[in-house]
């Protein structure tokens, strides 16, 4: 094993502990309550984020369920290193934002950004309430920037007193916000902090949840689905009401895949499109969505095909340790959620990802591209294989089903470059950047916590053509 990748072995081992991560929680507990403080919850609110107002709706319930006290920060739009792509960002996150509110039932954001001046006059009107914590509180503070951002986002006038001094009290409260977020250690609008820990946006809110009711701050019954008290947790609080971990009613559930049978007559009918898959062999959302992707195009008796691109640190793109770090935390609790082995990594980047990239189209060519992609990415995602080494290369490839003898051949190819390139080429076109990607047909999703986008596309086209042949 490489000095390198015994280091990023060393490191995600560290990182990834469930008992160095609960010990953190267990801390920061005793210190609240040593403080006599509440359960404080800090909300990074972009106004013209679409994810921010989703957020901050889900927050208003998450108030009454809890006793929490949420503490609302105006914060500017990410750095250009955390937002790579920004037009794309901001012209994809309208599209994705829809399609949560309406899966989640919440208010339906515009197909159009906020011109600036409305937005500024939401984000003064905010401040206002801001600097009048004693008057409004948190819970009206979060119901005036609901209140607001419907008005924002349904395209309605937003009216605000304009002067020397708003305009200085706002930028205050933007600068305020901007730097509290950055000491705290993350860089986009729409996420709150808890305890050491990040959520960003209505998908991992659950988990913030889970935490709060194994604290015993449920304030009713009205978010349990029944009441079988757990073990007592280490930094629960004294005499306070448990609520078992599974048996929370989320203010936002992440949709399952495959919950409902597959409509086998409709998809006899049908003439179902392939599945893209815009993967990277560095990437672990790619990891922790490879087997979901796999069981979804055999559900639906439909062509995978793997579309690899460069990860964006080999394309130029600056990933600060922040950003590094909350993926891999993020990361973990998804694929635990998922029941996905995550950890310890050997890091792939540079040439294991090439080396890598220079035998896929070759076990393509062969009839086991998707088993060497899922042999990749195991090994090197939950048992630390080194990649750059052919001793690491060679167990991928033989454990793929594939012969090393005559794919070591390949090694060190360039052909798949050209590939590579046509593929984020498409990406780009599809108004996406990163991945995983995924194309049914006109539709395209970001993310491995959006695949029940796909999933829907094709149970609509399978109940097409059903009724079309009927």
């Amino acid at each position: 094993m490489s000095i390198k990748s015994f280091a990023s072995k060393q490191f995600s081992t560290h990182l990834l502990d469930e008992r160095r991560r609960d010990k953190a929680r267990a801390r920061a507990e005793r210190e609240r309550r040593r403080n006599g403080e509440p359960h404080r919850i800090e909300f990074f609110h972009q106004v013209d984020d679409p994810y921010s107002h989703l957020l901050a709706q889900a927050l208003v319930e998450l108030q009454r369920r809890y006793e929490v006290e949420v503490v609302t920060w105006l914060v500017e739009p990410p750095e250009d290193w955390a937002a790579p792509a920004r037009a794309l960002l901001e012209s994809y996150s309208l599209v994705d934002a829809r399609r949560l509110a309406e899966k989640g039932g919440f208010h339906v954001t515009s197909a159009e950004r906020p011109d600036t001046e409305r937005v500024v006059g939401a984000q003064l009107q905010l401040t206002a309430t801001l600097e009048a914590p004693e008057e409004s509180g948190s819970v009206a503070t979060l119901e005036a920037a609901v209140a607001l951002g419907k008005e924002l986002w349904s395209g309605e006038p937003v009216a605000a007193d304009m002067d020397t001094a708003a305009d200085a009290t706002l930028e205050a409260a933007l600068r305020a916000g901007t730097e509290r977020r950055a000491e705290l250690g993350h860089y986009l609008g729409g996420t709150c902090f808890y305890g050491g820990e990040w959520t960003w946006g209505i998908d991992r809110l659950a988990y913030l949840e889970e935490r709060l009711a194994d604290l015993g701050a449920l304030l009713s019954t009205g978010a349990m689905t029944a009441q079988i008290p757990p073990a007592a947790d280490a930094g629960q609080r004294a005499g306070a009401p448990t609520v078992p971990r599974g048996e929370i009613t989320p203010i936002y559930a992440q949709p399952q895949l495959l919950e409902e049978p597959v409509p086998g007559e409709a998809l006899e009918a049908a003439d179902l499109p392939d599945l893209h898959f815009f993967a990277s062999f560095r990437s672990p959302y790619t990891w922790i969505s490879t087997e979901r992707v796999i069981r979804l195009a055999e559900a639906f008796g439909v062509n995978l095909r793997i579309r690899f691109v460069l990860p964006m640190v080999m394309r130029g793109l600056p990933v600060k340790r922040s950003k590094r770090v909350y993926i891999l935390l993020d990361a973990a609790r998804e694929a635990r959620r998922s029941g996905v082995q995550f950890g310890p990594i050997s890091d792939p980047v540079g040439k294991p990802v090439e080396r890598g990239y220079s035998l896929l189209p070759w076990a393509i060519e062969q009839g086991r591209g998707i088993e060497y992609f899922r042999s990749f990415m195991t090994l090197v995602f939950s048992q630390a294989v080194d990649a750059g080494s052919d001793r690491g290369l060679r167990r991928i490839v033989e454990d793929a089903g594939l012969d090393w003898t005559e794919g070591r051949g390949y090694l060190g190819d360039p052909a798949w470059r050209e590939e590579a390139e046509r593929n984020r080429e498409e990406l780009f076109d599809l108004g996406l950047w990163g991945v995983p990607s995924f194309r049914v047909g006109s539709v395209a999703a970001w993310g491995q916590d959006r695949l029940w986008v796909l999933e829907d596309e094709y149970r609509r086209l399978a109940l097409a053509a059903s009724r079309h042949r009927a």
